[in-house]
């Protein structure tokens, strides 16, 4: 299927345009000066920089939107410039058939037969392909680092990308997550290396035949496709076999047990991994690690985030950076300016001395992992933080159903937990299950937790709740993070009133 992707100038039109995987390769293409369009049914900051490259964005998603590019073919006039045929060489060279100008189809998971525009693309037998596949064939074109695993996928791979910048190797790079460093979540560099997220999710990451593999850790996180964790173990195990090189994480029993990486690395430093640390240290704002390689200290990193996981991420990105060939120095200098990748414990604000942070954990161990960074941002803050506060919206019903039990557990690290409803992603809810059944199962654990099932009832019960020290997680893969602005509006208004109040109090 990837060999059949055309990148000569052959038009694509991708249906979700605005999602962040297939944004990503969008914004790719047309940096290419490939022609793109797209549609989408909610505009975004996304949609608006890919117009910015070129890109026509459909508002909505309707069968017209093909249909004009069979009256392309007919009269050059009828679409926006953006939409006519630019060739890599810019030399104008007119479609000469209509066949020439139908386009190359590109549609996500989320994608179903019922769509419009996908129903106008088999009527007009438009080649499609699933967002997949046009990663695999521009990956292709490159020596290619793909990064999956069931956790840490977008911070390591952003990390990687982030030290190949940094270093002047100039790197392409499609990543699942917005990243300041390079203003988005893709990059289109001139070096040699392209730096790709995989996904596993829908078991497309059998596509790729990476020139590097890193598999950060095997969990199941995705009972609407597979049904054991054997079932994931197999793609994963796929996955390996079609890669150069294998980077993995030893940590994890799944990979020690199932996998036989060229090259290892573990924050355990009795497993024998190839990579590891010792000495690791956690201020206020760092966690500070001697680096291991192969038994021999490389020196120290200072990484601008704590958590354990962030440190497992970093040792894959340094095992990435020295399999290339880059110093150590230069690697470690590139790590202490990296920023992190957007809703990954993002801070967003603070107000009335309460901070908010928005994280896209959504997963039992993304959940405990993020909650034990957490809690060592409040030990370590010198009594600028006292609570630590997890507000969690569950994400799909099979998710919350398989693993209710663990997201029981998973809230030890919070002093209180606020819970919503189950974001659906397009789920039936064949098990009956809801928020408040979540609700119940983390109470049998913690003594301190609230169910607010609308996004209303939590922003009204947070702005009667938080006070002075706390510090505030979003956490889940839906929309909760969507109330985030306006409770900062509501912080900032009441501390100004605060400050109103003290300048205007008598001496």
């Amino acid at each position: 299927m990837a060999n059949s992707v055309d990148f000569s100038g052959k038009p694509f039109h991708f249906i979700g345009v605005g999602g962040i995987g297939m944004s990503a390769i969008a914004y790719i293409l047309a940096k290419q000066k490939i022609p793109v369009s797209g549609s989408d049914t909610k505009l975004s900051c996304i949609t608006q920089k890919l117009e910015a490259e070129g890109v026509h964005v459909f508002q909505q998603q309707h069968a017209s939107n093909l249909k004009t590019f069979r009256a392309q073919a007919l009269t050059q006039s009828s679409l926006p410039l953006s939409l006519h045929s630019r060739r890599l060489d810019h030399e104008e060279k007119p479609p000469s058939s209509e066949a020439d100008e139908i386009p190359q189809v590109v549609c996500s998971t989320a994608i179903n037969a019922s769509n419009p525009e996908y129903q106008a693309a088999l009527d007009m037998n438009c080649p499609i392909f699933h967002r997949s596949d046009i990663l695999a064939a521009l990956m292709q074109n490159y020596q290619s680092i793909a990064v999956g695993g069931t956790h840490g996928k977008t911070t390591t791979s952003s990390m990687i990308g982030h030290v190949l910048l940094k270093t002047e190797v100039d790197p392409t790079i499609v990543v699942g997550g917005e990243v300041d460093a390079w203003g988005g979540n893709a990059r289109l560099g001139l070096g040699k290396y392209l730096v790709a997220e995989a996904d596993e999710s829908d078991g497309s990451l059998v596509k790729f035949s990476p020139d590097i593999a890193v598999i950060t850790n095997i969990e199941l996180d995705h009972p609407d496709h597979y049904s054991t964790l054997d079932d994931v173990v197999e793609i994963f195990e796929t996955f390996v076999q079609q890669s150069q090189k294998l980077i993995a994480c030893i940590d994890c029993p799944t990979i020690r047990q199932r996998l036989q990486p060229n090259i290892s690395y573990a924050l355990n430093s009795g497993l024998g991994a190839d990579y590891t640390v010792q000495n690791v240290c956690c201020t206020a704002t760092h966690t500070i690690a001697d680096v291991i390689e192969h038994g021999q200290s490389l020196g120290t990193v200072r990484l601008p985030m704590l958590g354990e996981h962030n440190l497992s991420n970093a040792l894959a990105a340094i095992a990435v950076a020295r399999l290339v060939g880059l110093e150590f120095d230069a690697i470690a200098t590139a790590l202490e300016s990296f920023g992190g990748a957007h809703r990954r414990f993002e801070r967003r604000g603070e107000y009335c001395q309460i901070t908010f942070v928005d994280d896209y954990a959504h997963h039992p161990s993304e959940l405990k992992a993020t909650l034990s960074a957490a809690k060592l941002h409040v030990q370590s803050s010198g009594g600028q933080y006292r609570r630590v506060v997890a507000v969690f919206q569950p994400h799909r019903y099979s998710r919350t159903h398989t693993f209710l039990q663990e997201f029981g557990a998973a809230f030890d690290n919070a002093d209180l937990v606020v819970t919503t409803d189950i974001y659906s992603a397009g789920e039936t809810n064949s098990w009956d299950i809801t928020g408040q059944t979540l609700a119940d199962a983390i109470a049998q654990s913690h003594s301190c937790v609230t169910y607010q099932p609308l996004l209303s009832n939590v922003e009204t019960f947070l702005q009667n709740t938080l006070k002075s020290g706390d510090l505030v997680l979003f956490l889940g893969a839906g929309n909760l993070n969507t109330i985030i602005p306006s409770l900062l509006t509501f912080y900032w208004e009441k501390e100004q009133h605060l400050l109103q109040s003290s300048v205007c109090k008598p001496a």
